[in-house]
């Protein structure tokens, strides 16, 4: 392995500037000006695959943003890796808020600035720097190695799901490495190994036939706006417990090995609550903040409108009210079922003084790998080589639904080995990649193949 991490170590500069290539592409995959540059992305990784030793490297057409496909399959009785990571990024607004122009990589002290710096062009790019170390110096990986790079993730993955469910043999692994994650805080090796799922529902309820005066019909009616403030407050208890009958059913508690785990990570309720501006904490009762953002379902409304927003005023009596209402779930809850057991608990709440109207918007499955599967360990044992600290696991309380895709079809364990951090603005502007973590993590990924091939 020592030639490995030489050769890594003797190329950072290089890597620093291929990466600046690719991070000068606009791949914005929502905006349909941006077709051409995609497509730039797509060749760009195609070609890099090809340059660091993969074979049947190719463009895989889709009916949106093409996918990069490349393997390397002459290490039998060794494990199968398959890598995931892609080229797409967020739309760049607002623009007046960059320190630098999005597309022009600016380097300022540790970090590079672009977007899609951490999310996800940096962090896909270690994995073929890693394989380009092993083809250069050993001549060729020691397991069995495929790439899958889409370019719809950041607007679902749909073509890539779609490409996943007709093409498990082409696709099959032992393990699935992904890097799209964070660290748990700077310098701190991290494997993330559950991640939760998602019921999106939408409720409309509507009264009068159409808006009416408010001093001439107030009293008289329901107010559609009224009635969907009282259903929401009736969704929790005071002890943050959601109230719809069956919907911790199917809930896998936290194991004492992973609470005490949780416990351990350095973590300030004050610092975490002055970060967010808010004097106090709020949630389920009995668990602390990380168990409740990891590793609890939960029930938040994301938006409700109806009647007069505008400057001003207006009294109206509206026809019709809107709330958007998501619950983040856990192992092993089913999106589907949760669905259904909303809306029958709305439904038997709801006042007969008003029609109502659900929708399921959308949907993700949780998932959760277990400590102490092969690739976990091996990725664990990886990470605290390369940062020379015992590797911490946490949870995400966001949703990654290919994520579970690939575990449940390929049947194959997912490794969340991300480098990135909360506070590296993905999404936002000024986003940006340490480049420390971004050299650990081509070393990370060296030793994590390297320990899997045993």
């Amino acid at each position: 392995m020592q030639d490995v991490i030489s050769y890594i170590n003797s190329n950072r500069e290089k890597y620093v500037d291929e990466l600046k290539e690719l991070l000068r592409i606009p791949s914005i995959s929502t905006l349909a000006e941006n077709k051409t540059d995609m497509m730039t992305a797509a060749n760009f990784v195609l070609d890099k695959l090809t340059d660091a030793g993969m074979e049947n490297a190719r463009i895989i057409e889709t009916k949106g943003h093409p996918l990069v496909y490349a393997d390397w399959l002459h290490a039998p009785g060794k494990p199968t890796v398959l890598v995931y990571g892609h080229y797409d990024v967020q739309p760049v607004d607002p623009i007046d808020l960059w320190d630098s122009p999005p597309f022009e990589p600016t380097i300022k002290g540790d970090n590079i600035y672009a977007r899609g710096a951490t999310d996800d062009k940096g962090q896909m790019y270690m994995h073929i720097k890693t394989a380009e170390a092993f083809f250069k110096t050993q001549g060729k990986p020691p397991l069995n190695l495929k790439f899958i790079i889409e370019g719809e993730e950041e607007i679902g993955s749909g073509n890539l799901e779609n490409f996943v469910n007709k093409n498990q043999d082409m696709l099959k692994c032992d393990a699935v490495m992904i890097s799209d994650t964070s660290l748990y805080g700077p310098g701190i090796p991290t494997l993330t190994y559950g991640l939760r799922g998602l019921c999106y529902m939408e409720i409309q309820v509507t009264g009068p036939n159409r808006d009416l005066h408010s001093g001439t019909f107030g009293g008289g009616v329901d107010n559609p706006i009224n009635v969907l403030a009282e259903m929401i407050s009736k969704l929790k208890d005071k002890n943050g417990k959601i109230k719809i009958p069956g919907f911790y059913e199917d809930v896998i508690n936290l194991t004492k090995k992973e609470r005490e785990n949780f416990k351990r990570l350095p973590f300030s309720e004050k610092q975490y609550a002055k970060t967010l501006g808010v004097k106090e904490l709020k949630g389920e009762k009995g668990y602390t903040t990380l168990e409740r953002v990891w590793a609890r379902p939960t029930l938040d409304c994301n938006g409700i409108f109806g009647g007069f927003t505008g400057e001003g005023a207006k009294t109206v009596l509206p026809s019709k009210a809107t709330a958007k209402i998501s619950m983040r779930l856990v192992p092993d809850q089913d999106p589907k079922k949760i669905g259904k057991l909303f809306t029958k608990y709305i439904n038997k709440i709801a006042p007969k003084s008003v029609k109502l109207e659900i929708k399921d918007l959308h949907g993700a499955y949780p998932i959760a790998t277990s400590l102490d599967d092969k690739a976990t360990t091996a990725a664990a044992n990886a990470l605290s080589k390369v940062f020379g600290k015992k590797t911490v696991f946490m949870r995400e309380g966001g949703s990654i639904p290919i994520v579970v895709t690939f575990a449940k079809k390929l049947k194959a364990a997912p490794v969340l080995m991300g480098m990135g951090l909360n506070t590296e603005n993905l999404h936002s502007p000024n986003e940006h990649f340490n480049l420390n973590h971004f050299h650990l993590g081509i070393l990370s990924s060296a030793y994590f193949l390297d320990e899997f091939s045993k």
